[in-house]
């Protein structure tokens, strides 16, 4: 009998933490809780993840008496001098299934002189256990969806009782502004179910901003989706079955980044690696900053830089604008949207890119381009949206914020860097060439 680590990563709560459970239970219920500020992860983020986690970590810290550890450096080097030193019996985590998260766990246990232990995951089916009939991964979403419902998952468990947590020095955090944590994260849940019905019919308008904004909760683990999927059953609606789905889609995700590491900057449509694409430039710099004279557009990557937040059916028409309309690779776009993000996640960012780009799995097809003037007519029909984040045309009544070429223009905002037409007619080209087919209809 002895103490044990609980080494926190996408897990920072206390309910519903099979992991935390095990390591409570492994020894004499003493537990160090460990979190490390690994540079290969805390360098790579923009500001608005590191201030969410900062924030989650204070919150996580406050729930357990102050007891959190924060040590900075690297995994392989921090988490066996700190097991060593109280003589842990086990460290204790919850799996990773990312390609870096992986391998630095590999390197984690070739260095401990104790157990690393691995209990459940950041998903409600961890990636692998959802297989075809041939054992192999699904790259269709529909026929993974079935599976992933029929395989079920386990309900969720009640945070530990009686723990004795022990204290050792921890590294100062960064100050932080944003309201994070497991109890805000769970308040606002709690709250967004009382509207979930509607999320099917008003999840594509982001003049309403009525989607839940659970991914950021999700990405930091301060509330698990099984807890969540155990909810939605409480609430039966099309709008909870529509919910329940786009958890699904985040699994999927995870799923085939697990099975095909390199999905995280490579086509998993290999054919797609012969596809012609422009250089970043002025362009690139243009919708970097929301100055590409398509309002829709513009207040997305907007909305982004003041906020870490965007509106998921703005995810697609900037991305669709990027890859088709700029002609540029999709990587450049969701190496961005990983720095802006405050819900950055590899797999979901970088599977999402894929979709949009047509070279993922399930992807939409690549003749599917937003013509984003459409897009934002369909989805902020009085432009509301697009007022909120485009300053420049606060002026122009309804509708007529999409269209401002239309009217008098305001001398401030610029005008299209492209011709929506054109650009689609040479992507068009461009796919044509490595597919030896006609471009196929305009399904914007």
């Amino acid at each position: 009998m002895g103490s044990a680590v609980m080494w926190f990563r996408r897990d920072l709560r206390l309910a519903d933490n099979p992991a935390l459970l095990d390591a409570v239970s492994a020894g004499d219920g003493s537990v160090l809780a460990l979190f490390v500020l690994d540079p290969a992860l805390w360098d790579k983020a923009g500001s608005p993840r590191r201030d969410h986690l900062v924030s989650s970590l204070r919150s996580l810290s406050d729930s357990i008496g102050g007891k959190l550890v924060v040590r900075h450096g690297d995994p392989a080097k921090v988490v066996p001098a700190l097991a060593a030193e109280i003589g842990a019996v086990n460290v204790h985590i919850a799996a990773d299934y990312g390609p870096y998260g992986q391998r630095r766990d590999s390197a984690v246990e070739a260095a401990l002189d104790c157990p690393l232990v691995s209990t459940g995951s950041p998903y409600a089916v961890a990636p692998g256990r959802v297989l075809t009939q041939q054992g192999s991964s699904y790259k269709v979403f529909t026929p993974y969806y079935g599976a992933w419902r029929d395989h079920g998952w386990r309900q969720p468990v009640e945070p530990p009782t009686g723990v004795k947590w022990i204290g050792k020095r921890s590294d100062a955090l960064p100050e932080s502004a944003a309201a994070a944590g497991e109890e805000a994260a769970l308040k606002h849940w709690h709250e967004y179910l009382d509207d979930v019905a509607a999320y099917d019919d008003e999840r594509d308008r982001p003049d309403l901003d009525s989607t839940s904004r659970m991914s950021v909760p999700l990405k930091y683990g301060e509330i698990h989706p099984r807890t969540m999927l155990a909810d939605l059953l409480r609430k039966p609606s099309d709008g909870a079955a529509a919910y329940q789905r786009e958890l699904a889609w985040r699994e999927f995700c995870a799923d085939l980044l697990a099975r095909y590491p390199e999905a995280a900057w490579k086509p998993l449509r290999p054919e797609f690696e012969q596809m012609e694409y422009d250089e970043p430039g002025d362009a690139f710099d243009a919708w970097c900053n929301g100055l590409t004279g398509y309002p829709i557009v513009d207040a997305g990557m907007r909305q982004l830089a003041e906020t870490g937040f965007m509106h998921n059916r703005v995810r697609m028409v900037v991305a669709s604008f990027l890859v088709k309309d700029l002609h540029l690779h999709w990587k450049y776009g969701a190496r961005w949207f990983m720095r802006q993000l405050r819900d950055g996640d590899l797999a979901s960012n970088s599977l999402n890119w894929q979709w949009v780009a047509g070279c993922g799995a399930d992807a939409s097809p690549y003749f599917r381009i937003f013509n984003p003037t459409t897009q934002g007519l369909k989805f902020d029909p009085d432009g509301s949206y697009v007022r909120r984040w485009v300053h420049e045309l606060q002026d122009l009544p309804g509708k007529s914020a999409h269209e401002p070429w239309k009217d008098d223009s305001p001398s401030e905002y610029p005008r299209p860097i492209v011709d929506h037409a054109e650009a689609r007619q040479e992507s068009l080209r461009r796919y044509a060439a490595i597919k030896g087919t006609a471009p196929g209809p305009d399904r914007s």
